[in-house]
């Protein structure tokens, strides 16, 4: 993995996502559809890392790296956290978890990104977008 992107687990960090996507956009010519379909699953994934994996403490880092491979770019998001159950997730579209505020972020990553893969326990997301 190239382009490494360490954020500290401030909620308002997140914003750095945006400018680490523009300027992969810039340099690898993504489409509109692509670059929004990466926009939202990495700014979920790095959500996730901060209030989920590192409890928002703003000593730990939430890493974002991605590789240019022949067909795909691929994204890989780790956190310092303890990970989670994600072969376990309640479904966001149920009608007895619609109104919830959350919950949504891992169901759109799947949705929008070509594969998706924990690993580490769950604190480590690689999300693939075909290119």
């Amino acid at each position: 993995m190239s382009e490494n992107l360490s954020i500290a687990s401030n909620p308002d960090n997140v914003s750095e996502v945006e400018r680490y996507v523009d300027n992969i956009r810039e340099t690898q010519g993504l489409s509109d559809e692509l670059y929004g379909n990466i926009l939202i699953c990495l700014t979920e994934a790095v959500n996730n890392g901060i209030y989920h994996g590192n409890e928002a403490n703003p000593s730990k880092n939430v890493e974002v790296r991605y590789e240019i491979k022949p067909k795909s770019i691929v994204f890989q998001v780790s956190d310092e956290g303890e990970g989670f159950d994600f072969s376990n997730l309640p479904d966001p579209t149920d009608p007895e978890n619609l109104s919830k505020l959350t919950g949504r972020g891992v169901f759109l990553m799947k949705q929008l990104s070509d594969l998706l893969v924990y690993s580490n326990g769950g604190s480590t997301v690689e999300m693939e977008f075909k290119l």
